[in-house]
């Protein structure tokens, strides 16, 4: 059975209708999912998505194409995406996402998934389909709307001057200098425009001034 499986799902994240089809040669295939489940073969992330068990997978699982199944619209941002890049020393092991839906947490036995709520406007603006490996792609914030999702979010936040944001940029965010000055600054006005933020018209402006240093 494993066998025909593997030959039959090409991928390691999978849905349960995958699966049914790759199992639709057994007399109970629901039976068979549950010896598979038990063995470890496959590995329920929520209802509805699996992936292989380490046994049986061709290449790592994706955590970030995980995190736009397991809940969407969604794209992943803030924290993890930060990491991603490289703008923070952090290792970030939650992955956190923006969502159009209400936000949401998932604590599933590949660990946890947050998903926090982002303006509309400018909820697909600065999304790009990132290769996260193995040539799988997941919906990924550009680092430029990374940072702009974490200013907003962090509602602990209080600057009023470019100064001040770009001191809890380098000190309280500990981000990256040069992948701070890396950064395009138009793209965060665009974003600043569109929601008619503040907040992201100062961080637009610590950037242009951390570039120009």
């Amino acid at each position: 059975m494993i066998e025909a499986l593997r030959a039959r799902v090409e991928g390691e994240e999978f849905d349960y209708q995958t699966l049914l089809d790759a199992l639709r040669g057994y007399a109970s295939p629901r039976d068979a999912i549950t010896r598979l489940l038990r063995d470890r073969v496959i590995i329920r992330v929520k209802k509805g998505l699996y992936v292989f068990g380490p046994a049986y997978a061709r290449r790592p699982y994706s955590p970030e194409l995980l995190a736009n199944l397991i809940y969407g619209p969604s794209y992943v941002s803030l924290d993890y995406a930060l990491q991603h890049y490289g703008l923070v020393p952090e290792h970030v092991h939650a992955v956190a996402s923006m969502t159009l839906a209400r936000a949401k947490r998932f604590q599933t036995p590949l660990g946890l998934f947050t998903y926090r709520t982002a303006p509309a406007p400018v909820y697909w603006r600065g999304v790009d389909r990132v290769d996260t490996g193995g040539g799988v792609t997941a919906l990924m914030a550009t680092p430029e709307k990374a940072l702009a999702d974490k200013v907003r979010d962090d509602r602990g936040i209080a600057v009023s001057s470019v100064g001040a944001m770009l001191s809890y940029l380098l000190e309280d965010l500990r981000i990256d200098e040069a992948g701070l000055a890396a950064l395009d600054p138009e793209q965060i006005d665009e974003l600043a425009q569109v929601a008619r933020s503040r907040m992201w018209r100062l961080l637009a402006a610590a950037v242009r001034r951390h570039r120009n240093v």
